[in-house]
């Protein structure tokens, strides 16, 4: 019996953690086109790791007046307008780089990266819309402050626009958002 409901408690707690949520990204610029990265990672335990963070495309791109949603790495292939097909997985400090394609075992809900991450940062940089010319000042790393694996503070403004990461909990529903003005 108690072996039971130590293995239940360890199946409560990961499908609770398990990815963190949907994360949403909403450009409501007029004039920039995002271009970023996507990272997770264990903020619990384990050193920060593992760590995952999105591969192809590099960068993802949301356009000006864009919404991309990434409800976890196996179904945001299907459901997003800009999917990741693959994922690098960095598995400890100094482990190289595991690229695995969004449909791995490990990456799908309730696999074991999946269950042991969540939506932890971007590092972003803001373009002209529809062009390849950055905007040089509105840029950088924004995400949850979850010391000690992210230090990237949760807001950026600039003269040309602002950042904002936040998270929304809603019963055991858990949305992130990542919206750019």
């Amino acid at each position: 019996m108690k072996k039971f409901l130590l293995l239940l408690g360890i199946c409560s707690v990961s499908s609770a953690y398990a990815q963190g949520g949907m994360l949403i990204i909403q450009n409501f610029t007029t004039n920039y086109d995002f271009h970023g990265n996507l990272y997770a990672n264990n903020n619990v335990g384990g050193g920060c790791y593992p760590l995952v963070v999105s591969k192809v495309p590099d960068p993802i791109v949301v356009p000006a007046g864009a919404t991309a949603k990434y409800e976890n790495y196996r179904d945001q292939y299907s459901s997003s307008g800009f999917p990741v097909s693959t994922w690098n997985v960095y598995l400890g400090a100094g482990s190289p780089a595991s690229p695995r394609p969004w449909n791995h075992p490990s990456l799908m809900p309730g696999g074991v990266i999946s269950n042991n991450t969540k939506w932890s940062m971007s590092k972003f940089q803001m373009y002209h819309a529809g062009t390849s010319v950055p905007e040089t000042y509105f840029n950088g790393d924004i995400g949850g402050t979850a010391l000690p694996c992210n230090t990237a503070p949760d807001v950026v403004n600039t003269a040309w626009g602002s950042a904002k990461w936040f998270t929304i909990t809603a019963g055991t529903d858990v949305y992130t958002y990542l919206v750019i003005q």
